[in-house]
């Protein structure tokens, strides 16, 4: 059965309704995205253009910048734009859009941390075969797993929702369409289809999540094996990784692991991973990884020296 709906747009309540508020929030969050999608653009172009980041954890860390901000660009630059505008609407098919493009990104990244855990595994547990076991072939297969397994859950979220009658009211107490809000919508019994979501989304974040911190308690505890120096650098690592795994999963399984409801705090609860977490990211990877800040730095000085001898050529 299609969708035997005659709701043809959705109307996003949003963050508030106060105009004072929207417009304050207007500024912070616009500049949010500008600094989200500079820092990950930045992190890419330092990656690809320094020879010395060639290993693995930073062909992971070009993936996670370029989830984040594609992730980013399917919730911000809305959420900002409706800020401005008194009429939230989002048509039927652009809102199936948003949840399926939030999805595929957002479930991909979960799937990325767990190689990005894998990575750091086998470099700190097993340094002498790291480069033999983390090779290209099983680097490419990893990032197709990733993606395979972010469409999969997107594409089974996408089947949840599209399939479901709507027919009456059109409201959607958010800034974003979501599983939740819209199967709250739905003019059907939905207590069978919520208890899948859960099994979907909120399985996927707390088997994952735990795995991750298994694996990393796995990783910490193999340190004590390591020199002083070996201990550092590892801590700085997977001390960023582990930042990140929860500042993304705590909100996620917040929002997943439980019945469908819509409170109102979950709105700040999904500001912080889709809106916070993708700019934090690479702040939190640049400034606790020494190799990266260097590589930046390298990349600008160059920059500048050569902007400086076409100064003095123009002369």
């Amino acid at each position: 059965m299609g969708h035997s709906n005659n709701v043809t747009d959705f109307v996003l309540l949003g963050l508030t309704q106060d105009p004072g508020a929207q417009k304050a929030l207007f500024v912070i969050f616009l500049l949010i995205y500008i600094v989200t999608m500079v820092g990950n653009l930045l992190i890419v172009v330092t990656v690809l253009s320094s020879p010395s980041l060639d290993s693995p954890m930073y062909l992971f860390l070009i993936y996670l910048s370029l989830m984040d901000a594609a992730y980013s660009t399917v919730i911000s630059p809305k959420l900002i734009l409706d800020l401005l505008c008194g009429q939230k609407t989002i048509s039927f098919s652009a809102c199936l859009g948003q949840l399926f493009l939030g999805h595929v990104f957002g479930g991909s990244e979960v799937f990325l941390l767990v190689a990005m855990a894998y990575d750091r595994y086998v470099a700190i547990c097993n340094p002498l075969h790291y480069i033999t076991i983390m090779n290209r072939q099983v680097c490419i297969l990893l990032l197709v797993v990733v993606w395979a397994g972010g469409f999969v859950h997107s594409v089974v979220q996408l089947l949840f929702v599209y399939n479901l009658p709507f027919c009456g009211p059109n409201v959607i107490d958010h800034f974003v369409c979501d599983m939740y809000p819209l199967i709250e919508l739905a003019c059907t019994d939905t207590y069978f289809l919520g208890i899948t979501v859960v099994a979907n989304g909120g399985a996927i974040c707390m088997v994952i999540f735990i795995c991750l911190l298994i694996s990393y308690g796995v990783i910490l505890n193999s340190l004590k094996t390591h020199s002083r120096e070996g201990r550092r650098k590892a801590l700085s690592t997977c001390g960023s990784h582990i930042m990140v795994v929860i500042l993304f999963f705590v909100p996620c399984i917040f929002t997943y692991v439980r019945p469908v409801s819509n409170f109102p705090v979950d709105k700040f609860i999904t500001v912080t991973y889709t809106v916070i977490t993708p700019m934090l990211n690479p702040l939190i990877y640049t400034l606790r990884n020494s190799e990266m800040t260097n590589a930046m730095k390298k990349l600008w000085c160059k920059k500048l020296a050569i902007d400086r001898m076409r100064m003095c050529h123009s002369y």
